[in-house]
């Protein structure tokens, strides 16, 4: 059986990272958090346990800044572009965005949290077919 992986970085290249095994848990947010960690009224996220994901590029690990009592946000230091957060409950959620190939099937959103939270003139549809 083949081994699942993505890989992805930030704008400027520094922080790379390579996650395998299947993503779990796409899905998308609208909390005022994520709003404001990616300027987006919408985040994209996908889960995978911290063992499974590795920091390739030449920056290595992302820094962090503790934003809630369980969770860092993770961006990089140099061009400050936005890919997840590391969950002190054993999640790395890097946000689909970040990946090299965010148009992979495995990465479909399949709901979305916080949904009050948008404002409501923005909708998000989970499983809409892709414009061209």
């Amino acid at each position: 059986m083949a081994v699942t992986g993505y890989e992805g970085g930030c704008l400027c290249g520094h922080i790379r990272f390579r996650a395998m095994g299947p993503a779990g848990s796409p899905h998308t947010c609208s909390c005022r958090m994520c709003q404001r960690h990616s300027g987006a009224l919408t985040l994209c996220w996908a889960e995978f346990p911290p063992g499974h994901v590795d920091w390739t590029g030449p920056g290595g690990p992302p820094a962090t800044w503790r934003s809630s009592k369980g969770s860092s946000r993770a961006f990089c230091p140099t061009c400050g572009s936005t890919l997840g957060a590391l969950d002190d409950s054993g999640v790395v959620a890097l946000v689909i965005g970040s990946f090299d190939a965010p148009n992979r099937k495995a990465l479909a959103p399949a709901g979305h949290s916080y949904a009050s939270r948008r404002p409501r003139w923005w909708h998000v549809a989970i499983g809409d077919t892709p414009g061209a």
